[in-house]
């Protein structure tokens, strides 16, 4: 006999935090200084203003690759923990991340259109060739991805994530400094990933949201309600973390810099 949940459905608007229980009304509240400074981080107004050194770019699009790439292999490992009808939660989460690894997919071609752009090849992004402190978001995400329950694993990369992502590429496209910047004949292509996030993703981190209310129920648990809390705000510390590290490659002077860009082992 399968074992009976207490559930949570939404009846308010998908994109409004009152359509969501108290608890994670408090978590949206709670996690919003870690998000805040990840969104209106310095990096991305010098990327909207096109200030950013060809250097930094550089490292930061090579550096996040690993998470645009994985992106869909982390939908992945969530959805190997889902059964068909065993709660409702793990349902729409089943038919949610079925539709969307397809569409991650097509998100890592656009990331090499815009690497390609800035001069970075496949190669480029394939070799790595940048320093650890540019790869603890994807470590972060992997291991949460791998070992977390669902709620946890999708409140820290599908909500929190692509959330701030979606946020912070409204602002580099606020403007149409950045893009005037390409050639006209390949604008369109070098900016799709930054457009696609800006307009596009919008609603899906509120649908992960609703996944994980509807798995967590109305009232989890002090632990459950501090575990999903202490990953979302690690998801946006360790964004963070990447872009000051790309601000540090810009602020440094040149032995600096060229000391931070190659690992030991490169």
């Amino acid at each position: 006999m399968n074992e009976v949940f207490e559930g949570f459905t939404r009846t308010g608007p998908l994109m409004e935090a009152a359509s969501y229980p108290v608890w994670a009304q408090q978590l949206i509240s709670d996690c919003a200084p870690s998000k805040r400074r990840v969104v209106e981080h310095e990096l991305y107004r010098r990327m909207r203003d096109n200030t950013l050194s060809p250097r930094t770019m550089r490292q930061y699009l090579i550096g996040g690759w690993p998470v645009v790439e994985q992106f869909a292999l982390y939908m992945a490992q969530n959805l190997t923990k889902t059964r068909f009808a065993r709660h409702q939660g793990e349902d729409m989460a089943r038919r949610w991340l079925m539709r969307n690894i397809r569409v991650e997919l097509n998100h890592a071609d656009y990331w090499v259109h815009w690497a390609n752009a800035h001069g970075v090849s496949l190669e480029d992004l394939q070799a790595q060739k940048v320093s650890p402190q540019l790869h603890a978001l994807s470590h972060w995400c992997w291991q949460s991805c791998s070992t977390d329950p669902l709620m946890i694993a999708m409140a820290a990369t599908n909500y929190a994530i692509e959330g701030a992502t979606g946020e912070w590429a409204a602002i580099v496209c606020s403007q149409d400094t950045y893009a005037n910047a390409f050639p006209e004949e390949g604008r369109k292509r070098a900016m799709k990933w930054l457009k696609m996030h800006a307009q596009y993703d919008d609603a899906h981190p509120w649908e992960a949201l609703e996944i994980v209310c509807t798995l967590a129920g109305p009232n989890p648990s002090r632990i459950i309600q501090a575990d999903i809390r202490k990953a979302v705000c690690k998801s946006y510390d360790y964004m963070f973390l990447f872009l000051e590290h790309c601000m540090e490659i810009e602020r440094g002077g040149t032995k600096e810099a060229a000391a931070q860009l190659q690992p030991s082992y490169a």
